[in-house]
């Protein structure tokens, strides 16, 4: 490679930035998985390193470091904030409510459902060792597969 090439910065390396800026944001618009986003960042950072003469190495160190920089610090964040009028599933939507058991629950026969929002859920204990009988409020803890993990609900007293 001529040694020339890496201390470039110009038109073609423009071209090349400003190309991967628009591809990144089109696969960020099909995907909407807030990833590639923040690699247009990038390329628009080695975009302006380019059209302030930096030479190629330069361009591509920016951009790794945008990119990885805005990629660790900043898309949890986004996740979580921009996220807001997502729409739990039907599943998701179920941890943390009381159900009533509708048949015993016991994990060593695998027997056990419940009704939540009027559809039946298999359902198994969080511990091994507890059952549940028909009529017994309890809460759902976490989901595996197809069935919700329930403990005993115990109605908090109030002093």
């Amino acid at each position: 490679m001529d040694a020339d090439i890496l201390m470039t910065s110009g038109p073609q390396l423009t071209l090349i930035w400003l190309g991967l800026f628009i591809i990144l944001i089109i696969i960020e618009l099909f995907t909407v998985g807030l990833t590639t986003i923040w690699f247009a960042a990038g390329s628009l950072a080695a975009l302006a390193a380019n059209a302030l003469g930096a030479g190629l190495p330069v361009q591509i160190i920016l951009f790794l470091a945008v990119s990885c920089v805005l990629l660790v610090f900043t898309r949890p964040w986004a996740l979580k904030h921009l996220n807001r009028r997502r729409t739990l599933t039907n599943y998701e939507g179920e941890i943390g409510k009381v159900v009533r058991i509708t048949e015993r629950v016991d994990n060593l026969e695998e027997t056990g459902a419940c009704t939540a929002d009027g559809k039946e859920w298999s359902v198994r204990s969080k511990e091994d060792s507890e059952t549940l009988e028909p009529g017994t409020l309890a809460k759902v803890v976490s989901i595996s597969g197809v069935k919700l993990i329930v403990e005993k609900y115990e109605e908090e007293q109030k002093s």
